[in-house]
């Protein structure tokens, strides 16, 4: 039985001296589908000597040739002919049409300090598509704003209850939990350092201080940029891929009066509310482990910790809080109105959101510290 095996032997010609490649066996895309097949057709091409291009080539013995080893071929000759091809005249055509259609490796150019100018400037004109893109959507929130004051009965008032029922009151239990640990952890290390001191007492200003001022705002709003950030990008992201914005728009209904409004109003008014509701579970597993640490009561800790912390640091909490809602629903709602019709365009919208909803979560709350450095302090 004839060997039907894809090979290249390097062996001199039929009629001439020298050396010669001549090409055997069944290049087909079903031959080279088998593994045995491709791996003895690689060693041939790998064992190709450096002066390839000047041995002539026979093609005439295939026993069958089609596009794929005939492509295969071609870039082993670094699609280029060589300078003698023995080959019948299908084959010759096959060839001619391989490198007609087959395109040409770019060649590799060295990075210059002016392509990394280039790079630079599209990487700052894509930020400032965003950035025209963001001002654009605070716009129409503040015309929706207006809109709605002047027309309260027209709107979507059963669009923020039900997105601030998710928002918020589905919220409770994780931001309890995790803010009742976060005490316990917090209270317990601290305890560790003052009791060497003797300074137990301070215990209840420390953790006063940095859990209503700062980690109780802060620990909630990154939660919920993780929890309903995210969904708020997923949610109008599908109703991308989905085609219903598009739908939106030809029957005339308003995307920001009817997706973007509603859930801004949900977030700004339920991260106040969930900040002070970490906070206070916070507070309690401070408590909690200063009771069972330190031996501080309970009495004496609420009593200490209305003394130590003023109301000025409460309420610069809350509006930092309302700050953080707004700020994490009108960057769930920007990435979501800019993802494409894939599904890849939706994963990548929705990481993107929780990413820099946490990291303007973080810089809001250092501009914060710094402005109001004097105010409660």
């Amino acid at each position: 039985m004839e060997d039907s095996r894809p090979r290249i032997a390097y062996a001199p010609p039929h009629a001439s001296g020298g050396r010669c490649a001549r090409v055997t066996g069944r290049w087909t895309a079903e031959s080279l589908a088998s593994v045995a097949h491709w791996e003895a057709a690689q060693a041939d091409l790998q064992a190709l000597p450096a002066d390839w291009h000047s041995w002539p080539w026979d093609l005439r013995e295939l026993q069958r040739l089609d596009h794929t080893g005939a492509q295969l071929l071609w870039n082993t000759w670094h699609r280029q002919w060589p300078d003698t091809l023995l080959a019948t005249p299908k084959q010759r055509a096959l060839f001619e049409r391989v490198a007609k259609f087959s395109c040409a490796q770019p060649p590799h150019k060295r990075s210059r300090p002016a392509d990394w100018f280039l790079r630079l400037g599209a990487k700052v004109v894509h930020r400032e598509e965003h950035v025209l893109s963001a001002v654009r959507l605070i716009g129409q929130l503040l015309l929706d704003v207006v809109q709605l004051l002047r027309h309260p009965r027209k709107g979507p008032w059963r669009d923020f209850s039900g997105h601030l029922y998710r928002i918020g009151a589905t919220a409770l239990p994780i931001t309890a939990l995790l803010g009742f640990l976060i005490g316990v952890v917090l209270a317990y290390l601290m305890s560790q350092q003052l009791r060497q001191f003797g300074a137990d007492a301070f215990i209840v200003n420390i953790l006063g201080i940095s859990l209503i001022r700062e980690l109780g705002p802060v620990l909630a709003a990154i939660l919920i940029a993780g929890r309903s950030g995210s969904a708020i990008t997923a949610q109008i992201g599908v109703m991308r891929v989905t085609e219903e914005l598009d739908a939106m728009q030809v029957m005339g209904i308003p995307k920001g009066f009817r997706l973007v409004l509603p859930r801004a109003m949900a977030m700004a008014l339920a991260m106040p509310l969930l900040s002070v509701w970490t906070t206070i579970a916070a507070l309690l597993g401070g408590m909690l482990a200063s009771d069972v640490v330190m031996g501080l009561t309970p009495a004496y800790f609420v009593t200490a910790l209305s003394k130590a912390v003023l109301v000025s640091n409460l309420w610069l909490a809350v509006a930092k809080s309302a700050v953080f809602g707004l700020m994490i629903a009108l960057i769930g709602c920007h990435y979501g109105l800019r993802i494409l019709p894939n599904t890849q365009s939706l994963g990548e919208g929705t990481t993107t959101s929780v990413v820099t909803s946490i990291t303007m979560v973080i810089l809001v709350d250092a501009l914060f510290a710094v402005v109001f450095k004097d105010i409660g302090i």
